[in-house]
């Protein structure tokens, strides 16, 4: 069983002069969900190498048993040293992909052409696509085989608007998530702020926030299976 994670390779946080990345959790707890049901993980990203991890999510305050597990993970971090250039990537050779948030998607991915085919063509070949927090965003461009939006009457969760209230960056990020699945014909779906919620439709697998990445590595492996 092989899985591919995508990784942004996003650091600023908008105009802001701060940084932001991956958040370190929606990685580490999908990666061990994978890991420890066996599978085998690759990690890309657009430029390949280290991505950066958001500042704010990599403090003790945040920090979780996965998280730590994965920053005392010599092969996780030689991994997430590495990352695979994301153009070099065939979504072929993979039986699942899994995309984790963090701000920083919303900025590289979203508008990534590699990042859209593959998105795509996974689809199209009915293999799992799971996406959390702020990652559902990279969906915006795709299409589905008709051309029409790929989430264009589909159930899908994502970051929901208050909560990037709550953080302070509605008015930083380069789209409101929440609003642009709405306005691409998705039947958005949300659960209480900061409590984990995923849905399925068909392949496609999505988690609200944080709370939501394990859950979506499951619901994808399920999906394997």
């Amino acid at each position: 069983m092989n899985i591919l994670m995508v990784l942004t390779s996003h650091s600023d946080l908008g105009d802001t002069g701060e940084k932001t990345g991956l958040w370190l959790e929606e990685l580490a707890a999908p990666y061990y969900v994978f890991k420890d049901a066996g599978a085998s993980v690759t990690l890309a990203s657009p430029a390949g190498g280290q991505p950066p991890i958001d500042p704010n999510s990599d403090t003790e305050d945040m920090a979780s048993d996965d998280t730590r597990r994965f920053k005392a993970d010599t092969e996780a971090q030689t991994a997430l040293a590495n990352t695979l250039k994301l153009s070099d990537i065939d979504g072929s050779q993979f039986d699942a992909v899994f995309y984790p948030g963090g701000h920083g998607p919303l900025w590289d991915l979203a508008e990534d052409s590699h990042s859209i085919s593959l998105i795509e063509s996974m689809v199209a070949a009915g293999k799992p696509t799971a996406l959390v927090c702020h990652a559902p965003g990279v969906l915006k461009h795709a299409r589905d085989t008709n051309g029409q939006p790929l989430v264009a009457g589909k159930r899908v969760a994502g970051f929901s608007d208050t909560e990037e209230a709550t953080v302070g960056l509605a008015d930083v990020v380069p789209f409101s998530l929440e609003q642009m699945l709405v306005e691409k014909g998705a039947d958005y779906s949300r659960g209480p702020d900061w409590q984990a919620h995923v849905v399925r439709h068909g392949n496609l697998v999505t988690g609200q926030n944080p709370a939501s990445s394990a859950e979506a590595a499951r619901a994808a492996l399920q999906l394997v299976a």
